[in-house]
C-alpha cells in the first residue's frame, strides 16, 4: 500500500465526549505512523488547546490550528507556516452586538494570545492552563487576530451563524463539533483544506493519497480536498453529503481508530 496523509480532525472525530483520545485510539494513530504514513492534526482549536492531543500521538509532522488560518510545525521552523488575519475591529462590533445577537461571549486569538469579551461567565477551564486576568480583556487587542470565537447557546448556534455570515462577507462563521456551542470566524476562503493542501505539498502527497476525517461543517472543504474523505457515524448532514465514506461506528466507538485498522491493516 501507498503510504498515506491522513488529516484528523479533533473533536467529535478523534475526541471522544470526553474530549479525551481513547488508549485505541492513541495506540492506533501511533502505529499508522510507525507503518510509514504520516498523520495530521487539522483542528479549529487553537494551539494551546491542541498541544496536548499532538504529543499524545508523538506526532512531529505540521499541523493546522484555527481551521486553517495557521499551518505550522510545532516547536520547530518551517519555511512554509503560514498565518491569516481578520480586522479586528469585527471583534469590537460583535462585543456591542453581543445582546442582540444572543452571544454570551466573543474572544480574539493569535497563536501566542488570547482576548475575551468579559471575565464574568466564562468558563476558565475553556482557555486551558492559562490564567484569565484583565490583561486578556477585549479592549486589550492591538493587533488583527487570527481567529473570533463566538459562544452561543445551542438553539441559537447555526441562526447566529447565518447573521454573521451575512453581515461579515469577508469573513466565513463555522461551527465546531464537540460539546461545545462555538461559532469560529476565519477569513473568507481560508480552510482547513488550505492548511492541509500546504503539508501535502511540501511532503509531495497526491490528493489519491490523502485521507481526511471529520465530523462538522469546518471540515467540509477537508472532506472534499482529500482523496478519501470520512466522515464520523455521527457527523452533521453537511459533512455527510460530500465524504466518499463513513465510519461504521462515532467517536464515543473509536471509529476513526477502527476505520484505519482495517483500512491499513493494521
Amino acid at each position: 500500500m501507498e503510504k498515506k496523509l491522513i488529516a484528523i480532525d479533533l473533536d467529535g472525530t478523534t475526541l471522544n465526549a470526553q474530549s479525551l483520545i481513547t488508549p485505541k485510539t492513541q495506540e492506533t494513530l501511533i502505529k499508522a505512523q510507525q507503518k510509514g504514513h504520516t498523520v495530521v492534526i487539522a483542528t479549529g482549536r487553537p494551539f494551546r488547546m491542541s498541544e496536548q492531543f499532538y504529543r499524545q500521538l508523538k506526532l512531529d509532522s505540521a499541523m493546522v490550528n484555527f481551521n486553517g488560518s495557521l499551518t505550522h510545525k510545532p516547536f520547530k521552523y518551517w519555511e512554509k507556516e503560514t498565518e491569516y488575519f481578520i480586522d479586528r475591529a469585527i471583534a469590537f462590533d460583535l462585543k456591542a452586538k453581543k445582546e442582540a445577537l444572543g452571544i454570551e461571549f466573543v474572544a480574539a486569538e493569535d497563536r501566542r494570545h488570547f482576548f475575551v469579551s468579559q471575565l464574568d461567565g466564562v468558563d476558565p477551564t475553556f482557555f486551558g492552563s492559562t490564567k484569565v486576568t484583565n490583561d486578556n480583556l477585549l479592549e486589550n487587542l492591538k493587533e488583527n487576530p487570527t481567529s473570533l470565537l463566538i459562544k452561543t447557546r445551542p438553539e441559537t448556534l447555526e441562526s447566529v451563524a447565518e447573521v454573521l455570515n451575512r453581515s461579515y462577507p469577508d469573513v466565513a462563521t463555522k461551527t465546531w463539533g464537540g460539546p461545545h456551542n462555538m461559532l469560529e470566524m476565519t477569513p473568507k476562503g481560508v480552510h482547513k483544506a488550505t492548511g492541509l493542501a500546504l503539508i501535502a505539498d511540501d511532503l509531495g502527497f497526491k490528493p489519491k493519497n490523502i485521507m481526511a476525517f471529520g465530523d462538522e461543517y469546518n471540515d467540509v472543504e477537508m472532506l472534499e480536498f482529500a482523496g478519501s474523505g470520512v466522515v464520523m457515524k455521527n457527523g452533521s448532514e453537511q459533512a455527510k453529503k460530500v465524504a466518499n465514506d463513513m465510519t461504521e461506528y462515532t467517536n464515543d466507538e473509536d471509529g476513526l481508530a477502527r476505520y484505519l485498522e482495517k483500512y491499513l491493516s493494521l
